[in-house]
């Protein structure tokens, strides 16, 4: 039966559960939960779309989760529905002790935009506890002459249940002297009273014994006993009475343990035992009886355990005064505990986003909610954060707040913010709280590669090796990653007959450069082209650079003779007369050199001759000229080496041989016969005759002589002869 009992009750408390939490979604707009303690973890709280307005998608689609107030997470959501379960089972008695209503405060929080609602759970008692006596057994000692109707206190059974489910009544077993009378006391707390129904006499019955049961208003009704043992007396007619009836009392919260509190006094008018007080609290709570404590000689209430206003604001304590008889009178002590601010605000975070992308303009970063367990302005706060950085806060409800960008960021000028988040309240002293977050930012691709230079000019010295290091271009990005990875290549030329490709080649990692193959001055003094730099960032960007490459000219090609001709044709002769004066222009030899600068500067030296002396060449034109007069006794032919050489380094040169002879035949006599040869690959000659009239320069082609190199001198014919100038003293 009792089992059977207990599942009628159990039954009867779920219906109750439904029909109230009907009652709840059908009529509650206002984000407002009913559920009733002890349910199972998973258990149904009610569907928060319907509750809300909202749309079962809109929960999921904004990341709808719930937060409370205290972070303890006894709610959960199903996103796909919309429902609240339990997380846990609740315990009424855990979470609010003798609070009715019993009510938790969530939040649902939600992105896109960012939005908090307020939703209640009230959770509802249910009897699961029986009352209890903290004594087992109760000594009342009552004189023999107590009247008739008289009141005696008894200890009240403690139940931890709260509403109709608390204790509701006392009943005694039957018995001729005593019936229970039920007091309410000021924290609407019921206690009983023992009321006299017959007069005592010592000399008939000194003591007598019954049990006090307490029964709590639940269905079925719990009960808890204890025993009541009445000894009686001897006569003492005076009850001690307080001085006040009433005392009230401030202390401040932060009171050091041991400070006198109040003391309460009584008197009483009997002598001897009967008049000496003892001091007690009656019917205290166990947070009254291990926060304070009254010595019973003196009257002194002192603090015995911290005092938190956040917790506790005030408590009620009645006094009971009892003299040697058993006689006793009461009063009440109310004790107001005053704030001080002893609590730091505090922070609570509910998300943070980091890193964050740059360029992007009003981003939620952090969403962070403050509280101060003070009250007054020890409880009011301000929430700032430095002003040289580009984030704001924003104010939202239930002091809710989030940090956000307050403009688009780059991360090339800054990539990290260290942030300091200061709550500050308004008590004496203030009192301040801290939280310091990192906030990086991500790397957008929106910096093209930037050459160091906006042109490169190269230098190359022709005849280079294949595959020859002839520079490097370089190019930079200021983004991070792969955004700022860069790849060098060379654009197509707008040359259509420069062909770049066979010319240099790029390494698209580092941006050397490499000639593809051997440069000539002579063919290709330079060239130009384009060179582009992309990062591989999405979509790439890319820049572009010109580079110029100049050939610089070797000394590779020799002086070459252009006169005489080198064309193997017969020589030719030159006239000069035998009375020509000193620096007749006997002849002119004319080179070329196909290099160019001090490479091509040609000098011209007589280097050797038939006839010491009588030749001179110009160092600068190649001037052919006598130095003397002829004379009957030089010879009638004489052969001249003229040589002619570059300003390079190493120098190059070449050589033209020239002969004279007095002519056969229908020349005219005393002739001078001068031929030449190149020395390069080939040997020409001519001849220059020398007439005694004023026929100059008069060319005659003779046969021509067989290619050959200068042969070696054997004799006096051709000796070394100086330089020109010193001949003629130019």
């Amino acid at each position: 039966m009792e089992n059977g009992g207990a599942g009628t009750l159990q039954i009867r408390q779920v219906l109750l559960f439904f029909v109230l939490l009907g009652m709840s979604q059908a009529g509650s707009e206002t984000g407002n939960f009913l559920v009733m303690e002890e349910l199972q973890s998973g258990s149904f709280v009610g569907n928060l779309a319907k509750t809300l307005g909202l749309e079962v998608s809109e929960l999921s689609s904004r990341g709808a989760r719930v937060v409370s107030n205290d972070n303890k997470e006894c709610l959960q959501l199903d996103r796909n529905t919309g429902d609240l379960l339990l997380s846990e089972m609740l315990d009424r008695e855990e979470l609010c002790g003798s609070n009715e209503p019993c009510v938790l405060y969530f939040q649902v929080l939600m992105k896109n935009p960012t939005q908090f609602l307020q939703i209640e759970l009230q959770v509802r008692d249910i009897n699961d506890h029986s009352p209890v006596f903290l004594e087992k057994e109760m000594l009342l000692e009552i004189p023999e002459n107590s009247p008739v109707g008289a009141v005696f206190l008894l200890e009240s059974a403690k139940d931890l249940d709260v509403g109709i489910n608390a204790v509701k009544s006392y009943t005694v077993n039957p018995n001729s002297h005593f019936h229970v009378k039920i007091r309410v006391n000021p924290d609407n707390r019921k206690y009983p009273e023992l009321v006299l129904d017959k007069a005592l006499d010592y000399e008939e019955l000194p003591e007598l014994s019954f049990i006090l049961t307490a029964l709590d208003g639940g269905s079925p009704p719990r009960s808890g006993t204890a025993l009541v043992r009445v000894v009686v007396v001897d006569i003492n007619d005076n009850s001690p009475e307080f001085e006040q009836a009433f005392y009230e009392v401030k202390i401040l919260e932060n009171s050091i343990l041991g400070s006198l509190v109040v003391t309460v006094s009584a008197s009483d008018l009997d002598s001897g035992t009967n008049s000496e007080i003892s001091y007690t609290f009656s019917h205290a709570s166990e947070d009254i009886r291990k926060t304070f404590e009254i010595n019973q000689k003196s009257g002194d209430i002192t603090l015995t355990a911290p005092l938190d206003f956040e917790a506790i604001e005030s408590y009620s304590i009645i006094i009971q005064a009892t003299d040697g008889g058993g006689l006793f009178g009461k009063s009440t002590v109310r004790i107001q505990v005053m704030d001080v601010n002893d609590n730091a605000p505090e922070i609570t975070v509910s998300s943070i986003t980091s890193p964050i992308p740059e360029n992007t303009p009003e981003t939620v970063v952090m969403v962070f909610r403050i509280r101060d367990r003070d009250s007054g302005d020890n409880g009011k706060m301000v929430c700032s954060i430095p002003e040289d950085i580009p984030f704001v806060l924003k104010s939202s409800v239930n002091n809710y707040y989030t940090l956000e960008t307050e403009r688009p960021l780059d991360r090339e000028s800054r990539a990290e913010y260290n942030i300091t988040i200061t709550v500050t309240d308004l008590g004496t002293p203030r009192l301040k709280t801290e939280h310091n977050i990192t906030v990086l930012v991500s790397d957008v691709n929106d910096n093209a590669p930037a050459f160091t230079q906006t042109s490169y000019t190269l230098f190359v010295r022709e005849n280079n090796s294949p595959a020859l290091h002839i520079g490097s271009i370089s190019a930079t990005d200021r983004d991070s990653g792969t955004n700022a990875q860069v790849t060098y290549s060379l654009l197509p030329s707008q040359d259509p007959h420069l062909p770049l490709a066979s010319l240099v080649s790029i390494n698209a990692d580092n941006g050397h450069l490499f000639a593809l193959r051997s440069l000539d001055y002579e063919a290709l003094q330079g060239f130009e082209f384009r060179v582009g730099a992309t990062d591989r960032g999405s979509p790439a960007l890319s820049s572009e650079a010109l580079v110029r490459v100049l050939v610089l000219d070797a000394n590779d090609n020799s002086p070459f003779v252009l006169y005489p001709l080198q064309n193997g044709s017969a020589p030719c002769t030159e006239l000069v007369p035998r009375a020509a004066e000193p620096g007749y222009l006997v002849t002119k030899v004319v080179a070329v050199d196909g290099d160019s600068g001090q490479n091509a500067w040609l000098s011209y030296q007589l280097l050797k001759a038939t006839e010491p002396g009588l030749f001179g060449v110009w160092a600068h034109n190649g001037e052919v000229r006598t130095a003397r007069l002829l004379s009957e006794r030089d010879a009638a032919k004489h052969r001249l080496v003229v040589l002619v050489k570059d300003n390079g380094e190493p120098p190059r040169s070449a050589t033209s041989v020239g002969r004279c002879s007095v002519p056969e035949g229908p020349f005219p006599g005393h002739l001078v016969d001068v031929s030449g040869t190149g020395t390069l690959s080939q040997s020409y000659q001519y001849e220059v005759c020398v007439t005694g009239g004023s026929r100059s320069n008069e060319f005659k082609f003779l046969k021509p002589i067989i290619p050959n190199f200068l042969p070696q001198s054997t004799g006096s014919e051709v000796e070394e002869n100086p330089p020109f100038q010193n001949n003629l003293g130019f």
